[in-house]
């Protein structure tokens, strides 16, 4: 996401609440959000040993089984775009932990590459899934590299691992999914349970959660999980304009 908003802490979880929120409801009883102010920047903590990611419990709400696909579709800065994501059976060893390799492709309506990114992720014992690092690169129209920007590994150049999904999401639970200062500082914030989230391939009541990273001024962003589905929809509540919603869905032997 590479991003940073330096004025979040002026923005209330009430004004926040005041900006259209498509696919997610008001809070559910008993769900509501804190009417207080965001919560403190976590600390950067390494990951656990290898010896905790040997017998990884799955996360319903960042499924990682290969095989899996996600379709999104959107648009940023009045463009369409369509997000292919796929959870290959490749592995890569980042710090010592055996990574599951995620491939995301982003196309514009004309078919060509915007966006190439090969993610890493590893699911712990407890069932927390690690973010360990990317190699993204962005194209122009041509099909020529632009740049490489946001790409990171943990354990390379200081960059640490951090969490993309809790195994127990909770609402106030702030946490940090990557660090390599000055290159990838996103953190996350969940803001709600019971969420209702309608898209055009999947609908229930998920979780709702909002990202910032400190390098991209003014940025706000909302992503929304279902349980089983993983991430469903995302959506920059201020300083951007990129939106995706499912459109199709695959899970290996639904």
């Amino acid at each position: 996401m590479h991003r940073n908003p330096i004025a979040l802490a002026a923005l209330s979880l009430t004004a926040l609440a005041c900006l259209a929120v498509p696919a997610a409801s008001a809070p559910a009883a008993g769900r509501a959000e804190p009417a207080a102010a965001v919560p403190a920047v976590p600390a950067v903590a390494a990951a656990p040993p290898s010896s905790a990611f040997e017998h990884p419990r799955h996360n319903p709400w960042f499924p990682l089984r290969p095989g899996t696909r996600w379709v999104l579709e959107g648009r940023d800065e009045g463009h369409r775009l369509i997000q292919r994501t796929t959870v290959t059976h490749r592995h890569r060893m980042v710090a010592g932990i055996r990574a599951r390799v995620v491939r995301d492709v982003v196309r514009r309506a004309d078919g060509s590459i915007a966006e190439l990114t090969r993610d890493w992720y590893a699911v712990d014992d407890r069932g927390t899934v690690w973010y360990l690092g990317e190699a993204t690169a962005t194209y122009d129209r041509h099909g020529d590299l632009e740049d490489r920007d946001g790409s990171w590994e943990a354990g390379v150049d200081g960059a640490v691992a951090g969490r993309i999904m809790p195994a127990h999401p909770r609402v106030t639970t702030a946490y940090r999914q990557e660090y390599w200062e000055g290159e990838a500082e996103d953190q996350a914030w969940t803001v709600q349970r019971g969420a209702r989230i309608s898209t055009p391939a999947a609908e229930g009541r998920g979780l709702r959660s909002l990202e910032w990273t400190r390098l991209e001024p003014r940025v706000v962003s909302q992503k929304l999980y279902l349980r089983g589905y993983g991430l469903v929809g995302e959506r920059d509540l201020a300083g951007g304009s990129e939106r995706f919603a499912l459109v199709r869905f695959t899970s290996p032997g639904a």
